[in-house]
C-alpha cells in the first residue's frame, strides 16, 4: 500500500497542494516551521481521523477558512482508490472514497493503514496511561474499523454516566432515586467496555512477541535487550478466566455495583478501560521510571516497529513516517532504525537537514520551503 499523490486544501499552513509520491523513501527537508509536518500529518490524517499532534479538529484548517480538505490516490495491490475526508470544525466531518460519500466520516478509517514516528512517542513509555490507550485504540481500529464505533459508543455513555454522577452527589448522593437511571447507563458501560477491554487484550496478545523481537533489533548489543508488554485492566477478572468478552462483562457488572457507592461520592466511573493500562517493563523492572532515556527511545520505537509488523500480518503494507524522529535519536538507533524500515513499500522522512536521515534512506529528497515543495 502506498500514496501516489496527495491533495490539500486549506489544510494547515497550505491554501493548496498537489503533491506526487512515489513508492520507497521520500525525505522532506525544511526548517522547522516550513510545513513539511503538515504533510505527513495530513497522510496520517486520512488514516485514522485523528492528528499526532493536536487533539482537535480545529488547528487543522487555516486561518481565515471553514473548512480543511485532505485527498490522497492510495494504491493497494496495483488497484488505486481516491480517499478524501472534509474536516469541518464544529460540525460533523465528511468523508468519500472515489468520490462517493460514506454515511460517516469514520468509516474511512482503516482504507489507508500508517504507522507514525515522532518525538512525541517517547510519552508512550514516559508519558501518562492515556498515551499508551490510545495507542492501543488507534492499532485495534486500523485492524478493525468496527471498533471506532465501539469506542465512541463508549465514550459518549461514560460521559452521560459521569454527569448522572455529578447531579447525584449534587442532590445529595440520593443513592436510591439513581439506581435504576444508573443501572440502564451500566448496561451499556459494560456492554461497550466489554468487548473494548477484550480486543484490546487480544491485540496485547498479538503485539507481545513483536514488541520483544523490535527491541532487541533496535537495541542489539546493550545491557537489556528483554521488552515486555502486557495489558492491566481496571477490571479484576480471575486470570484462569481468560479475556472473553462474557466474563469481562460479568465482572465489570459486579465490580460497578460494589463501587457504586464510592463513585456516587466522587462523582466519576472508576473501572472500566477509560482507566486500563498498558504495562511496559525491560528485564525485571517496569520501563516507566527505570529504563533509561535511550531505553526508553528504543521502547518506543519497539512499539511502533510492532505495529507495523503486525499490520503487515495482516496482509496490508503500511505506510512507514517518520516525522523528525532522527534528530531525536543518537548514531546507533537512528542507523538501526533506519535498517529497520528501508525496505518497507513507502516511508516518508521528514528531517531539517539532509545529514540527519541515514544514507540507507537515500531516496527522493523534496525541500519544503514556506510552503512550496521542490
Amino acid at each position: 500500500m502506498h500514496v501516489s499523490h496527495l491533495s490539500l486544501h486549506a489544510f494547515r499552513s497550505y491554501d493548496s497542494l498537489e503533491l506526487s509520491l512515489d513508492r520507497g523513501v521520500t525525505v522532506l527537508v525544511g526548517a522547522n516551521g516550513q510545513g513539511k509536518t503538515n504533510i505527513v500529518e495530513a497522510v496520517d490524517y486520512l488514516s485514522r481521523l485523528s492528528s499526532h499532534r493536536v487533539a482537535g479538529d480545529a488547528a487543522l484548517v487555516k486561518q481565515g477558512a471553514e473548512q480543511a480538505v485532505v485527498r490522497a490516490s492510495v494504491v493497494k495491490e496495483d488497484r488505486e482508490a481516491v480517499l478524501e475526508v472534509e474536516i469541518n470544525p464544529g460540525r460533523a466531518n465528511r468523508a468519500r472514497v472515489n468520490r462517493s460519500a460514506l454515511p460517516r466520516a469514520r468509516d474511512i478509517v482503516g482504507l489507508l493503514r500508517t504507522v507514525l514516528f515522532s518525538p512525541e512517542d517517547m510519552a508512550l513509555v514516559k508519558g501518562e496511561p492515556h498515551d499508551r490507550r490510545r495507542f492501543l485504540d488507534d492499532l485495534l481500529v486500523l485492524r478493525t474499523p468496527r471498533l471506532a464505533g465501539v469506542r465512541a459508543d463508549y465514550d459518549r455513555v461514560l460521559r452521560q454516566r459521569n454527569a448522572l454522577l455529578k447531579t447525584a452527589t449534587g442532590r445529595g448522593g440520593r443513592e436510591e432515586f439513581f439506581d435504576s437511571t444508573l443501572s440502564v447507563w451500566d448496561e451499556q458501560l459494560v456492554g461497550f467496555g466489554s468487548e473494548l477491554t477484550a480486543a484490546r487484550a487480544g491485540l496485547v496478545q498479538a503485539l507481545q512477541p513483536l514488541v520483544g523481537e523490535a527491541y532487541a533489533a533496535v537495541a542489539k548489543d546493550a545491557e537489556r535487550t528483554d521488552a515486555r508488554v502486557s495489558y492491566e485492566p481496571s477490571i479484576a477478572v480471575p486470570e484462569q478466566h481468560g479475556w472473553s468478552k462474557e466474563t469481562l462483562a460479568e465482572a465489570f457488572s459486579e465490580q460497578l455495583l460494589e463501587r457504586r457507592t464510592e463513585e456516587m461520592r466522587r462523582a466519576v466511573t472508576l473501572v472500566g478501560p477509560h482507566r486500563d493500562e498498558l504495562a511496559l517493563s525491560v528485564g525485571t523492572m517496569p520501563a516507566k521510571g527505570y529504563a533509561s532515556h535511550g531505553e526508553s527511545w528504543s521502547f518506543a520505537l519497539a512499539l511502533r516497529l510492532a505495529a507495523g509488523n503486525l499490520l503487515r500480518e495482516d496482509g496490508d503494507e503500511p505506510v512507514l513516517i517518520l516525522d523528525d524522529v532522527f534528530a531525536e535519536l543518537d548514531t546507533l538507533r537512528r542507523d538501526r532504525l533506519a535498517d529497520l524500515v528501508a525496505d518497507s513499500e513507502q516511508v516518508l522522512v521528514t528531517a531539517a537537514v539532509p545529514a540527519d536521515v541515514p544514507g540507507v534512506l537515500g531516496g527522493r529528497q523534496l525541500r519544503v520551503h514556506r510552503g512550496s515543495v521542490s
